[in-house]
């Protein structure tokens, strides 16, 4: 009796489909064309998602593994294929994001005597890859693919695998290659957090006058322990930007977001703390924000490898953020009325209030503030959101509610343009139930604007939001807070409503305040009947309240806010208050106001 046997590229799929894998992002091209036999030979058992350029499919996948966290898959033929995934692939290695490249090859009876599109890519992606091997022989195909599934699991980044073309026609043995059973976990044992170790940590806090959580996305699900350890000890929190949804907006104790793409609140909290206590926390920006003046730094993190990445040192705790909070809580005496957390919270109503009235705004131009109002009203309580890389960061995270079972992703360390439309692609794609958005510029949705297209072509009802102001605004603010003249960052305008059209989409365009309840309804009506729509929203561009430029004067007696002396060069001398003024917030006092109000000492 014959051994039974299977095309080494059908074999491999199917160890995608042991590990759960649903779909396959990419783009065809002759050397992955075993792979697309199989793909087609396997449709009615995983689905082939045609992209139209590879770096949408890599995109595409790392952001399906950040929203479900299940291994995102992705693929590019040999050559400019394979060069167009490394900005997906970044992504997804920065966000630590499981991510499997499939990567095209010639026939390996043509590799190294240069044939068309033969290259060496094994090396082009050895910064990038967790795992990074090509394929020898048709038997250890899906072995190898396995292997490199296994490996993107357990160090959180992308795997990729090269495979000669040849390779995946050859008959091999139809036996069974996953080894799902063998994933190791991805996190560390913690020994129990010892009693002595709480009691250092809440021997530091009672004798701070200004202590401050950052609280960073290892809070995973225990906010509710968070908030009672918080209000127990009348310590603020602050959050890094991935943090943003896991901790209640509304709860008083939230500051909310550090360094640019922050509240006014969270960033005075963070410039005066005596005390910095990060659970859970990897942020990118601790460079500047820790540096700003001297504090005491308590670290618990479930990963050893990350203490005294950011900061100094003064004690370290290896704990799972439930577990220590949990210890906390059993072995900490309240605290009453501590005046710096009165004045942080009542600092943060006082930030609220302001964005608020920004959203409210019912006559002038159009922007931005505006479009999230629209959004919030629109958005079901379960919506999922790609937003873009740019000012809608920003003001994604001070305007766009994200309460409830909403979820949302970014690029977030890689901080890539053209994230939103795939990521809302995999998005609609992984929750084919829930509503979707992607929130991008006009700057970075005009790099992937042309994926359009496989909205339509897989009848993906997404609302995409489009912000266009003829600028690249995130980086016009940057070049406006030094001493150059703007260079690079003027847009040509585009209909981008028109090209929605062109390409089978709903498009709607808004130019005034008037309009938008309106054309939100049009789009509400046009997600639910099963089209993509744009929404093409041409606001101003006006920038947000800096409030990254607000400091203090940390040598004198007293506590004393200022603007920075770098924005004061570029802008003109301002104090505090003509600065509010200049961004419509004549109402917003400053955290010093409030120190004075609650007797909060230096």
């Amino acid at each position: 009796m014959s051994e039974k046997t299977v095309p080494a590229s059908v074999a491999m799929l199917r160890v995608l489909q042991a590990w759960d894998i649903k779909r396959v992002f990419g783009y065809p091209g002759g050397s992955f064309n075993s792979t697309m036999n199989a793909l087609d030979l396997e449709k009615d058992r995983i689905q082939y998602v045609q992209v139209r350029h590879e770096q949408v499919g890599a995109l595409a996948a790392a952001a399906e593994a950040k929203l479900t966290g299940k291994i995102g898959v992705a693929f590019g033929s040999a050559g400019p294929g394979a060069v167009n995934m490394l900005n997906g692939l970044y992504d997804a290695k920065e966000d630590h994001t499981p991510v499997l490249a499939l990567v095209g090859q010639v026939p390996h009876s043509n590799m190294n005597y240069d044939f068309f599109q033969e290259f060496p890519e094994v090396p082009m992606f050895q910064d990038v890859a967790v795992y990074d091997r090509c394929v020898m022989t048709p038997e250890s195909l899906p072995y190898v693919v396995d292997k490199a599934i296994r490996a993107a699991y357990k160090n959180r980044g992308p795997a990729v695998v090269v495979i000669p073309n040849d390779f995946g026609y050859v008959q091999i043995p139809d036996v069974n290659y996953a080894s799902t059973a063998l994933l190791e976990k991805q996190t560390p044992k913690q020994t129990p957090t010892a009693d002595e170790e709480v009691d250092q940590f809440l021997k530091m806090v009672r004798e701070a006058k200004r202590p401050v959580f950052h609280v960073g996305s290892g809070i995973k699900d225990h906010q509710d322990l968070l908030k009672k350890v918080a209000e127990k000890l009348q310590i603020p929190v602050t959050i890094t930007g991935l943090a943003k949804g896991k901790v209640d907006d509304d709860w008083e104790g939230n500051l909310g977001t550090t360094n640019r793409a922050a509240s006014k609140a969270a960033d005075e909290a963070f410039a005066t703390a005596d005390l910095v206590i990060a659970l859970g926390a990897d942020f990118p920006f601790a460079n500047l924000v820790y540096r700003t003046h001297d504090f005491k730094f308590v670290q618990i993190d479930n990963d050893e490898s990350q203490f005294g990445r950011h900061h100094f040192l003064d004690l370290g705790i290896w704990a799972d953020s439930g577990k220590f909070l949990e210890k906390v809580l059993e072995r900490s005496e309240a605290v009453e009325n501590r005046p710096f957390y009165q004045a942080t919270v009542a600092d943060m109503q006082d930030w609220k209030a302001y964005l608020n009235k920004l959203m409210k705004k019912a006559d002038g131009p159009l922007s931005y503030e505006q479009i999230y109002r629209e959004i919030n009203r629109i958005a079901d309580k379960d919506a999922v959101f790609g937003i873009d890389t740019g000012d809608n960061i920003i003001n994604s995270f001070r305007f766009l509610d994200l309460k409830g079972d909403k979820q949302w992703t970014i690029s977030a360390l890689f901080a890539t343009m053209g994230y939103g439309i795939p990521a809302a692609i995999a998005a609609k794609l992984a929750y084919p139930d829930r509503q979707v958005f992607s929130i991008s510029g006009d700057g970075a949705a005009s790099m992937v604007i042309h994926d359009l297209l496989t909205e339509v072509k897989y009848h993906l009802p997404i609302i995409n939001i489009i912000t266009s102001n003829q600028t690249l605004n995130f980086i016009k603010s940057e070049q406006d807070d030094i001493q150059m003249n703007h260079s690079g960052i003027d847009l040509e305008d585009a209909d981008y409503a028109k090209i929605a059209e062109a390409m089978g989409a709903k498009g709607i365009t808004i130019r005034t305040l008037d309009e938008l309840p309106a054309a939100f309804d049009k789009a509400l009506e046009y997600q639910k009947a099963g089209e993509p729509v744009v929404i093409d929203a041409k606001i101003t561009d006006q920038r947000g309240l800096p409030v990254e430029e607000l400091e203090f004067d940390n040598q004198a007696a007293n506590f004393t806010e200022k603007i920075s002396a770098a924005y004061q060069a570029t802008h003109g001398e301002k104090s505090v208050s003509d600065f509010f003024n200049d961004y419509d917030g004549a109402e917003l006092k400053p955290l010093t106001d409030y120190f004075a109000k609650f007797g909060v000492e230096k």
